[in-house]
């Protein structure tokens, strides 16, 4: 079985200081064969701005650290930036990727064809032969109406052709959707694009059905309990209700995460797309910066249940037995991000030690 892997952001974020960056340095040495050592030096010459490959160096060394047996297992990462280091250690290390493309390279890439190939040639070729691409997402999170929404589907259309004229067609190309883009949510089978996102949404569905690639979409329990804590319940939300929490017709539904999923199956359905595979690419909880709701006994119910409700393979009341491909959000809490619960989303702190502790085995 495949156990999913931890999502997390690579940019400006300082996650280790300098005396911290030695000291776990002289730890690998001790412990670590020629190729981890390089591996750590790769890491540590990145780690102010790059963290993402903390989390491969982590899956490939936790047997060497305690305080890293967390991610004993994961098999699958999301990288959001096509970094060269990043990319060069994941060769051969048996960990699957999702590959994104920044929002400020999609305009480049949706206007010329050359562009595109150019970013397949640099970040995807070179590694086909180590490395397997599970999607590429052009962007994550765009708003209908943002500036960056107009190059979304003509970058998808031009990264896939771009693919496919390096013969790499196994490798799908999606976008990274959030429910901003529903107009309507509950029950779940009311689920439907809003008007202004109907627009943006349906033609990027039928390009997704006509290619065989699934959508990819960040579902967040913790922001619909947090909107509206006395209408829903936290049980509901973090997996530890007993019976049916929502009936919805025939359907009947014990915690969020399914509602979600099945409310953006119902807008699927909507623009004739009903039979589009969905990969969860965002969950999670924060432990922090929100009192009473925010905190380290919820966010590790949520996430461990998540990953249980996952890799048991119940899938939800719409789609019955369907295991989702699931990345929960993120590796370290992010002190440089505003206060509040941003900052506070990681498995482990900034020195490194678990918030609190996950299983991802089954």
């Amino acid at each position: 079985m495949c156990v999913r892997a931890l999502k997390m952001e690579t940019q400006g974020v300082v996650v280790i200081h300098t005396n911290k960056k030695d000291e776990f340095s002289s730890t690998v040495y001790s412990n670590a064969t020629s190729r981890e050592t390089e591996m750590m030096h790769r890491v540590m010459e990145n780690f102010l701005s790059i963290h993402t490959l903390l989390l491969l160096c982590m899956v490939v060394l936790a047997p060497l650290f305690p305080h890293f047996n967390t991610m004993a297992g994961v098999k699958k990462l999301r990288l959001f930036d096509p970094n060269p280091d990043a990319l060069s250690a994941l060769d051969n290390s048996g960990i699957d990727v999702i590959l994104g493309v920044l929002h400020e390279n999609l305009q480049g890439i949706a206007n010329d064809i050359a562009i595109a190939t150019q970013w397949v040639n640099d970040h995807v070729v070179p590694h086909t032969s180590t490395t397997r691409f599970t999607a590429i997402s052009a962007g994550n999170e765009i708003l209908p109406d943002g500036a960056d929404s107009p190059y979304i589907l003509p970058a998808m259309t031009n990264l896939r052709s771009a693919l496919d004229a390096a013969n790499l067609q196994s490798i799908p190309v999606s976008t990274t959707i959030h429910n901003v883009v529903l107009g309507a949510s509950f029950p779940p089978s009311a689920g439907v694009f809003s008007d202004k996102a109907k627009a943006f949404m349906e033609p990027i569905a039928r390009f997704l059905k006509g290619s065989n690639a699934p959508l990819l979409v960040n579902a967040y329990p913790y922001y619909g309990y947090a909107g509206d804590p006395k209408a829903v319940r936290l049980d509901y939300a973090i997996f530890t209700a007993n019976g049916t929490v929502v009936t919805d017709g025939s359907l009947e539904y014990q915690n969020m995460f399914d509602a979600i999923l099945d409310a953006f199956y119902s807008a699927l359905e909507k623009v004739d797309a009903s039979d589009l595979d969905l990969i969860v690419a965002e969950t999670g909880w924060p432990s922090a910066g929100n009192p009473g709701i925010a905190t380290i006994d919820n966010a590790r119910t949520h996430n461990n249940n998540v990953v249980a409700h996952v890799l048991g393979g119940s899938g939800t009341p719409k789609r019955p037995g369907k295991k989702f491909e699931t990345y929960l959000f993120g590796l370290f809490n992010e002190n440089q991000k505003p206060e509040g619960t941003e900052r506070n989303f990681g498995l482990f702190y900034p020195d490194m030690t678990e918030v609190y502790p996950m299983k991802f085995t089954d």
